[in-house]
């Protein structure tokens, strides 16, 4: 199936960032490589970073989307992911982890 904008995700992935420039690309990617039949969506919540954790997580474009936020702490960050969200099933994922290969899938699943 793919993802296409025109159809609403099956899944949400919100990963909340604080000054995470390094290492938040290697997180998206992880998601960006998941093989799944169903589309999802990607919403990184930039956590009021102050360096450029919004610019690399926006240059991944579609189905990867950002939003910013005053900096209040991971668990505001994920209420703000969950409710721009466009799925009703949520995944997490912090921003300096990796998705494991076929996470997305499993959880879907189950």
């Amino acid at each position: 199936m793919g993802n296409d904008e025109s159809q609403s995700p099956l899944v949400t992935v919100v990963v909340p960032a604080y000054n995470r420039e390094s290492c938040v690309g290697e997180a998206i990617e992880s998601v960006l490589a998941q093989e799944t039949d169903f589309g999802y969506e990607v919403i990184v919540v930039d956590d009021g970073s102050t360096d450029r954790t919004g610019e690399v997580a926006r240059s991944y474009g579609y189905p990867v989307r950002v939003i910013g936020k005053e900096n209040g702490g991971p668990a505001s960050a994920r209420n703000a992911g969950v409710l721009a969200a466009r799925s009703a099933l949520i995944a997490f994922l912090d921003s300096d982890d990796l998705m494991a290969p076929g996470r997305l899938s499993r959880q879907a699943e189950f």
